[in-house]
């Protein structure tokens, strides 16, 4: 009997892992459907932003999860954002003073987990 037990568990953990692998393959890692389209700000010189900051963006793991964070803080007025892969952070440049409050409120807003960074 618990050699029965055991198989159906194991059989709905393959059923489970099914799914999500084929949801990953056609939406990619975040879940979405890679719909959504780039934002991109009006002013992309970096010279024109007096203020910068970082941010750490865990959960971040695929081209359109970069495109999520840099959308969430492009679509601003007055800022200029490049997200960063590697190193899990998103550099912020803006033509007024941040508040780490804010720039918190956005990532999460965006779906992933803001930690602060120092550079």
């Amino acid at each position: 009997m618990s050699t029965v037990i055991i198989c159906l568990v194991l059989a709905a953990i393959c059923v489970y892992s099914i799914i999500s692998y084929r949801k990953k393959i056609s939406s990619g890692c975040c879940g979405s459907g890679g719909g959504e389209i780039k934002i991109k700000p009006k002013d992309t010189n970096a010279k024109n932003y007096p203020y910068e900051y970082y941010a750490g963006v865990d959960g971040m793991t695929c081209a359109h999860c970069k495109m999520r964070v840099e959308n969430a803080f492009n679509g601003m007025d007055g800022v200029y954002a490049r997200a960063d892969l590697k190193n899990k952070t998103a550099h912020i440049l803006s033509k007024c003073s941040l508040n780490e409050n804010l720039i918190k409120s956005t990532v999460e807003k965006a779906g992933y987990t803001y930690y602060p960074v120092k550079k």
